[in-house]
């Protein structure tokens, strides 16, 4: 299955390039958007809250995910309250740890019971997906990201793992299930026919969506044509030597 109409899956764009993200408002296939500081940092941001304010003039009708950034469990609980002000459409970010391995499970409840729409990250086990359920407000939307992609790097196949957590998150049903980090467009599909609700794409996957369905003669005789393309505008050539 390669179209796109028949995804029941929401497609988020995951990025910091203000101008992408200015012209994937546009885009109805895109049904929100995450960011994060180290995304951030490489789109060379500077100023954290100018750089969510721009993003929140532009996106107004979506949700959009902003990450906290500290460590400490106390100093998250404020920098989430703050992130959550913003707007009605935030949801923040919340690693499910802290650099020290410490669960975080405890600020989601404190967080979720008063409102606050969380997008617990970094997620890459069952019994995170369990804690974080389990510490999730019933009646506030929130959204659970397991890095699948990072789970498929080291050589286990997340699909499992992921039609296990839909089955968990069916206690918390105004939990979402988010497919983090796919490495290909076909990632789309499998997150669709695993029953997650969300995955995010980076910009750059996003404009591979555009080849889905091409036919495989083509795309094949296009690939020949820039290899041939790019050896020409070099001015490559083999000479016989002596």
């Amino acid at each position: 299955m390669t179209d796109v109409s028949t995804l029941r899956i929401k497609i988020f764009a995951d990025g910091a390039n203000l101008s992408d993200i200015r012209n994937l408002s546009k885009n109805p296939l895109i049904k929100g958007f995450t960011t994060n500081p180290t995304l951030m940092r490489r789109a060379g941001v500077e100023n954290y809250v100018t750089f969510a304010r721009q993003v929140l003039e532009i996106i107004t009708d979506r949700p959009v995910s902003f990450e906290v950034f500290a460590d400490d469990p106390e100093a998250m609980k404020r920098q989430a309250r703050e992130i959550s002000s913003w707007g009605d459409n935030v949801n923040v970010k919340i690693p499910i740890t802290n650099t020290r391995g410490e669960s975080m499970a405890p600020i989601f409840k404190s967080l979720s019971n008063d409102g606050v729409k969380l997008n617990i990250t970094a997620i890459m086990t069952l019994e995170q997906i369990r804690a974080t359920a389990g510490s999730l407000n019933t009646d506030v939307p929130s959204i659970v990201s397991v890095f699948a992609g990072r789970i498929a790097d080291t050589g286990r196949d997340p699909v499992p793992m992921m039609r296990e957590a839909v089955d968990i998150l069916s206690t918390t049903p105004r939990a979402e299930l988010l497919w983090a980090s796919p490495r290909e467009v076909m990632n789309v599909f499998h997150a669709d026919h695993c029953g997650a609700h969300i995955t995010t794409l980076t910009h750059d996957l996003i404009a591979k969506i555009a080849v889905l369905g091409k036919s495989l003669d083509q795309f094949s005789l296009e690939t020949v044509q820039m290899f041939h393309r790019d050896a020409d505008a070099a001015g490559y050539s083999i000479n016989r030597q002596p």
